[in-house]
């Protein structure tokens, strides 16, 4: 049976000369049936800690003020069936370019097929939005559309149905996705400034099983990683 499904999807640290070892591409996904309770749970969980309901939840902004709220967004994902994440995470410091024959916007869009082809099943409809950084955000957001279609043979676009930019602030899954994004970024950068963003790092260690910064099974459906180096063939 056809389904639709809303995939969310962030970024971190994807420039070449960034000065991070590490890119993170992240995925939050969910029935698209699901997407507008979802929403909703997550404001209600801002109301519970006295926040706005319209504050947007970003990894940046984790701090030990709010880290019992972080860590309530973070068990809500987990106790809610219906959400699954996927994170693609690459070292940059061994990228070479040059002997693959591409340049670096080549390769970040083979990362994101990479990242998402895992869950893109050929049955359903996917309707993909992106929270994109830079000032390239449209056209980056077509040529992957493009790709992806080419990728997955689907020429009248009915699997990738749609694929746009999107405004996180607007959207609590796009803010659910890049607080863990973020979470598995600083796991596998081995940071430990902030006692907040380390406890809910522990936090998602604890409740996924997974040590973050290894490659999980291809069939984990709630956390599922990837971890990519230069000259491997990807999974």
């Amino acid at each position: 049976m056809s389904e639709t499904i809303n995939v969310y999807c962030d970024e971190s640290c994807h420039l070449e000369h960034d000065g991070q070892p590490v890119m993170v591409l992240g995925a939050v996904w969910c029935l698209a049936e699901r997407a507008r309770e979802i929403a909703v749970r997550l404001r209600e969980i801002k109301e519970r800690h006295d926040l706005s309901p319209k504050l947007e939840i970003k990894w940046v902004s984790v701090s030990p003020s709010k880290v019992d709220f972080f860590r309530d967004v973070v068990d809500y994902f987990f106790d809610n069936d219906d959400l699954h994440f996927r994170a693609l995470v690459a070292d940059k410091t061994g990228l070479r370019h040059n002997d693959f024959g591409q340049s670096h916007d080549e390769w970040y869009y083979k990362m994101y097929y990479d990242m998402l082809k895992v869950l893109l099943r050929p049955e359903n409809r996917h309707r993909i939005y992106i929270d994109i950084k830079d000032t390239r955000g449209a056209a980056k957001a077509e040529k992957l559309r493009e790709i992806l279609c080419n990728s997955m043979l689907d020429f009248d676009r009915r699997v990738i149905d749609r694929l746009q930019n999107a405004r996180s602030h607007e959207i609590e899954q796009l803010q659910l996705t890049d607080l863990l994004t973020g979470l598995v970024g600083y796991a596998n950068r081995q940071l430990d400034s902030s006692s907040a963003k380390t406890a809910l790092v522990a936090r998602m260690r604890k409740r996924s099983g997974y040590a973050l910064d290894r490659t999980t099974l291809l069939g984990e459906s709630k956390v599922n990683i990837f971890h990519w180096s230069g000259g491997e063939r990807v999974s």
